[in-house]
């Protein structure tokens, strides 16, 4: 045993599924990603300081920079994406 729970044989070729695995790592990525883009969107749109267009230029730049940061991720750890990586012989 590995010392983490087990998920089974079903579990097991569910996390072994690539699009499965690729679809849990992305969904956690916006989760936070995408927090922290809200708390920063908010400050700007209510910020007198600031105009009104600043909030969604900076949405417009947080899109792309956000889709460079994923690949560089999916480059850095990619035995998070690819499937079969922690089968034991």
């Amino acid at each position: 045993m590995n010392g983490g729970p087990s998920l089974g044989k079903r579990g097991q070729r569910l996390m072994d599924n690539p699009v499965v695995r690729g679809l849990l790592v992305f969904s956690a990525f916006r989760a936070v990603y995408g927090m922290g883009i809200l708390v920063v969107t908010y400050g700007l749109a209510t910020s007198e300081a600031t105009p009104w267009w600043t909030s969604l230029l900076f949405l417009g730049c947080s899109m792309v920079f956000s889709r460079w940061l994923f690949r560089r991720l999916k480059q850095l750890w990619p035995g998070l994406f690819n499937a079969g990586q922690h089968k034991v012989d």
